[in-house]
């Protein structure tokens, strides 16, 4: 199934698109610790944030760790790819390969876009940039992509 494929499918009930919400904001440590939002759930695209937060930043205090980046773009490439399945509430997705390329440092809130490449049988490509966010306006901090195991 390809992105293509992923439009033609009809829309996340909006039972599936709250407890997407729920689990990632409120139930996952991690990313409840990191304060995820869940911004946009769509068939084929994901989008989440995490506002600046200076428990998050380098030994500068200015500059968003990697890391979190990294979290964002690996979660938002999976749930992506969880978007593609019939019901994306069952099965599961565990990351096979990520590529995490870094354009700039990122000082300000962030916002991950994941996108869909393919969902085949098993495997899945989603295609996911962050951007950050400050007063001075927004720049694109991070491009990935990411490989995906499917369990449908």
């Amino acid at each position: 199934m390809d992105e293509e494929d992923v439009s033609e499918m009809d829309p996340l009930s909006a039972e599936a698109v709250s407890v997407m919400k729920r689990r990632i904001e409120e139930e996952h440590g991690y990313l409840s610790w990191l304060n995820t939002s869940v911004d946009v759930v769509e068939r084929g695209r994901m989008v989440l944030s995490i506002p600046f937060d200076s428990k998050l930043t380098n030994a500068d205090g200015r500059t968003i760790h990697g890391g979190v980046a990294a979290t964002l773009i690996d979660t938002a490439g999976g749930l992506a790819q969880r978007t593609a399945f019939e019901d994306p509430l069952s099965g599961g997705v565990a990351t096979v390969n990520l590529n995490t390329n870094y354009l700039r440092p990122a000082n300000g809130d962030l916002e991950a876009e994941a996108t869909v490449v393919r969902s085949g049988g098993s495997i899945g490509v989603s295609e996911m940039s962050v951007t950050s966010t400050t007063e001075n306006g927004s720049s694109e901090v991070v491009v990935g992509q990411g490989s995906f195991r499917l369990f449908r």
